[in-house]
């Protein structure tokens, strides 16, 4: 039996892959579709083109430490080292759930009824977009920049006591409860963005259910059956929202444990950083799956592979 150290290195090692793949991909794939075919550009791209950057960023920083743990590499940061990791990905993270939440709002609007009373909002999705992008930018940045000078370096291999701890990084004043409003500030950003994330979700819930039952009302069920887009688009949408809710709960609860616990957890955090990373991870193959060209692709592959198999069997 594999000794669990080698399993948890192996785990971050993969996440690390599939993950930093996945994001590029899906960035190469828009900036060729921006390039090479703007038939198929949607505005909505812009902003999860944004999302695989924060990814990529976010993964990257999340596990490049427990990484270099696994491989016995010793003093790989320093303080200044420990401080600018833990401040990319902090901020990375926010900018995560920002855009996330940003990207259901704007789906929202997308599908609102033009009835309804959000719908004056379309016209300006755009500038929206971009100012609420800028605006989260601003307000992580300042945010995070309270914990660039309470990182220090490891001190020694052995910690008991309330505060944050990985690989080569701890607090600078580890067992002492002085952070409890800096963690209260996080706690209000990101819920704040969660629970749009919610609220959106429920009505884009509701306005889809609407629509359905509209469409099987005027039409036969073999044609309701059809997916247009844009509900394609919600349902990666809500899945996309689901999956970073839970993910965001299971992550918060696990940190939480590993910083208030007493005794320390071996290879807790390294645990934390796969469950950290799992949403960036998923993330782009969710929104591969509702990407033009990639159906387009898929479509004309599949037709193509039909060709054949009917040649062969008609020679």
């Amino acid at each position: 039996m594999l000794p669990s150290n080698t399993i948890l290195g192996v785990c971050l090692i993969s996440q690390l892959c599939v993950g930093v793949t996945g994001n590029l991909l899906l960035f190469i794939l828009y900036i060729y579709t921006f390039f090479f075919k703007p038939h198929f550009k949607k505005l909505i791209d812009s902003v999860s083109m944004h999302l695989t950057i924060v990814n990529v960023l976010m993964i990257i920083f999340m596990l490049i430490s427990h990484i270099m743990s696994f491989f016995g590499v010793t003093k790989f940061l320093d303080d200044a080292g420990c401080r600018a990791v833990l401040f990319i990905f902090r901020v990375s993270r926010g900018m995560s759930i920002s855009t996330t939440s940003i990207l259901s709002t704007f789906q929202v609007i997308t599908i609102t009824p033009s009835n309804s009373r959000w719908a004056w909002l379309k016209p300006k999705l755009s500038k929206l977009t971009l100012s609420s992008l800028l605006c989260s930018w601003l307000i992580n940045l300042l945010i995070y920049t309270y914990m660039i000078p309470i990182v220090i370096a490891k001190t020694n291999s052995t910690h008991f006591g309330i505060g944050y701890v990985n690989p080569y990084c701890q607090n600078k004043h580890f067992g002492e409860q002085n952070s409890g409003s800096f963690l209260i500030v996080i706690f209000i950003y990101d819920f704040f963005y969660v629970a749009i994330m919610m609220w959106t979700s429920l009505y884009m819930v509701t306005v889809l259910y609407r629509h359905r039952k509209r469409v099987q009302h005027l039409h036969s069920t073999s044609l309701s059956s059809q997916p247009s887009p844009e509900r394609k688009a919600s349902h990666n949408i809500l899945l996309l929202v689901i999956c970073f809710v839970f993910i965001y709960w299971l992550n918060n609860f696990i940190t939480l444990s590993g910083v208030y616990v007493q005794v320390k957890i071996p290879n807790w955090e390294g645990i934390n950083a796969i469950v950290a990373t799992c949403y960036p991870t998923i993330c782009p193959f969710l929104l591969m799956k509702n990407n033009k060209l990639v159906l387009h692709f898929t479509s004309s592959f599949s037709e193509r592979r039909m060709t054949c198999i009917q040649s062969a069997l008609g020679g």
